[in-house]
């Protein structure tokens, strides 16, 4: 597929529509305490005992230097995941199963059963497990990465997407429908404690450079919430509703058509999506998809401070291996924004030929290819990240949505998709 230029929205051009606004609103998020040093690691979270070499992190290390991903670059595995069975872990919603696909013939090399609705697959803090989030059956299903073969699902109240405390202590269980951030123990699962969250559609999150705190969307609201480490408490609330954006999706139109814009509530004018952090750790960047772009939220204030303009539907947020691009997936138009991660600019656009709704995904470990599922169209997208070119359309099951590439680099992960530091 060939990559179609396309003039880069700057930060600051990009955001002169929506100054005077965001002035407005620079007491809606309160600033966190000062960077704290990130908590010692502790007890892993497989769902089998762990072996000796478990991944650990240095309480000593900081991320804020130049790279907060400088240990997830290309070829980075460790011992862990160097025993892990290459594969692509597709979660298809709609068909309550998980499609295998070897990544190195792009065929389905086995399907399996999962309870109902399964919607990310995620890796756990120590790399040994992977979790299929069902949250319509309200349940967990782990995968042993070295077989590529599920085991005994757990029981555990709709779970939308998992993240990890980046001690490996807890797991954090985000339950959309429940509206509420569930605490437990990483092997077991079970409850430790929940944290009520004022929103509705809580799903996705980051965690700050030092680790102290994360950012989580709420679909449904159009808020982001800043939540300690602790989770304890929300710290802050960030309305994204009352900001103006160049671009945006009329929401009334979008709550008539069909989709997840359907569950928002009335008078809810931004769908913030996936959460990541910019490789240079000042900002979070946030995929909103009725705004059809990326907020820019400073990461030691907590106030946004830009937004960048993608495509419909924006959606999913990846990182390259060396940390110089930041891909977006726009579902809604069938494209990919490739952004300068230095200024946050748009490089590139790629459009899949003949359209598509590229949504959830992640990078191989070498970096050479991004993958990512077609939600709408029952297809995984496999393309080069050097050009964008469309290598390969894989049919799957019925709505997938938040593939695993697995093994990936880095030191432990936060959860996601693959968010590995």
């Amino acid at each position: 597929m060939r990559a179609h230029p396309r003039r880069g929205l700057r930060p600051l051009a990009a955001t002169a529509v929506v100054l005077g606004t965001l002035a407005a609103l620079a007491g809606c998020s309160a600033a966190m305490n000062g960077p704290r040093p990130a908590a010692a690691p502790g007890t892993s979270a497989p769902a089998r005992p762990a072996a000796a070499n478990s991944p650990t992190i240095s309480p000593t290390v900081s991320a804020v230097s130049t790279n907060v991903y400088a240990r997830a670059g290309a070829g980075m595995l460790n011992d862990v995941t160097r025993r892990a069975r290459p594969l692509v872990y597709v979660p298809d919603h709609t068909s309550n199963r998980v499609d295998v696909v070897d990544p190195r013939t792009y065929k389905v090399v086995e399907r399996f059963r999962v309870p109902a609705g399964p919607q990310h697959v995620v890796p756990s803090w120590d790399l040994r497990t992977l979790w299929v989030n069902d949250n319509t059956g309200n349940k967990l299903t782990p995968i042993d990465p070295v077989t590529g073969k599920p085991g005994r699902s757990v029981s555990v109240a709709d779970p939308y997407n998992l993240y990890f405390t980046p001690d490996g202590k807890h797991a954090i269980v985000m339950a959309e429908a429940l509206k509420r951030i569930d605490f437990r123990n990483p092997r077991t699962m079970k409850l430790q404690w929940s944290l009520h969250v004022p929103c509705r559609g809580v799903n996705h999150a980051d965690f700050t450079p030092d680790l102290t705190a994360f950012v989580v969307s709420c679909e449904f609201s159009g808020k982001l919430l800043v939540v300690p480490t602790s989770g304890r408490k929300v710290e802050s609330v960030v309305d994204l509703n009352a900001i103006k954006t160049p671009g945006a999706t009329d929401p009334m139109k979008a709550m008539q058509r069909s989709g997840p814009a359907q569950g928002i509530t009335p008078g809810v004018t931004a769908m913030p999506q996936d959460v990541r952090l910019a490789p240079d750790g000042r900002t979070f960047l946030v995929a909103d998809m009725l705004r059809n772009g990326v907020w820019m939220v400073d990461s030691a204030t907590f106030r946004v401070r830009g937004f960048l303009h993608t495509g419909k539907g924006a959606h999913g947020i990846y990182p390259s291996r060396d940390a110089s691009e930041i891909f977006v997936s726009n579902r809604d138009e069938g494209s990919i924004s490739v952004l300068d991660a230095a200024t946050l600019s748009i490089k590139t656009t790629w459009h899949l030929p003949g359209g598509g709704s590229p949504d959830m995904g992640g990078v191989t470990a070498d970096g050479t290819q991004l993958w990512l599922s077609g939600r709408s169209n029952s297809v995984v997208y496999v393309l080069a990240t050097s050009t964008g070119r469309l290598i390969r359309r894989i049919r799957v099951g019925t709505e997938p949505h938040g593939l695993c590439v697995w093994p990936q680099p880095g030191a432990f992960s936060l959860g996601h998709t693959g968010n590995m530091r």
